[in-house]
């Protein structure tokens, strides 16, 4: 069997280096020439964002040790702001709090729960993952009760979906789950 050749680390380093320095000479290039050619919408604020979006992915993707459902939270946190910002950098219409918050924390519930699903053995592990998505899942609900968001509906679907996943998480690992409680326990 033929493997590919791995890159070592130093060589890891200078490749992560030069994409590091073309991404901010592309963020500065963008900015120069939006503020040139159209100072009045600020798409350059747009574009660098999600050029940082994807650096603090990838940095993050680089430095840690695999785990799945982290980048599942990490990922809704980091395109939840994202999403706030490119609306607020466009005039703020709320669509980022009714829709694209609760739709990315719909598909974090549905991530979460397939994980369960494969690995219930693992559920311990993806357990302070999926109360992080849970609370954060909570958000549209107050926003809802403090009458921030206009269009409720996506909102209390999220919220109810991630209550229910919560409830069928625990169920799928109901058996693993208190067998490691004992276990620590000591009962």
């Amino acid at each position: 069997m033929i493997y590919p050749k791995k890159i070592n680390a130093s060589k890891g380093e200078i490749i992560t280096r030069i994409m590091l320095a073309i991404s901010i000479i592309v963020a500065i290039v963008l900015t120069i020439i939006n503020k040139i050619t159209n100072p009045n919408i600020p798409w350059a604020a747009l574009a660098n964002s999600g050029i940082i979006y994807i650096w603090i992915i990838t940095i993050y993707s680089i430095h840690r040790n695999i785990n799945i459902a982290g980048h599942v939270v990490l990922q809704t946190i980091a395109v939840s702001i994202l999403t706030v910002f490119i609306d607020y950098k466009i005039g703020f219409r709320g669509w980022s709090l009714s829709l694209a918050i609760p739709i990315i924390l719909i598909i974090a519930n549905l991530a979460m729960l397939i994980l369960t699903i494969v690995s219930h053995k693992k559920y311990l592990r993806y357990a302070i993952y999926q109360l992080f998505i849970l609370i954060f899942s909570i958000l549209p609900a107050i926003l809802i009760g403090e009458r921030i968001v206009k269009e409720p509906i996506m909102g209390i679907i999220a919220t109810g979906i991630s209550i229910l996943n919560l409830i069928i998480t625990i169920i799928l690992s109901a058996k693993d789950l208190k067998e490691a409680i004992k276990r620590k326990f000591h009962t």
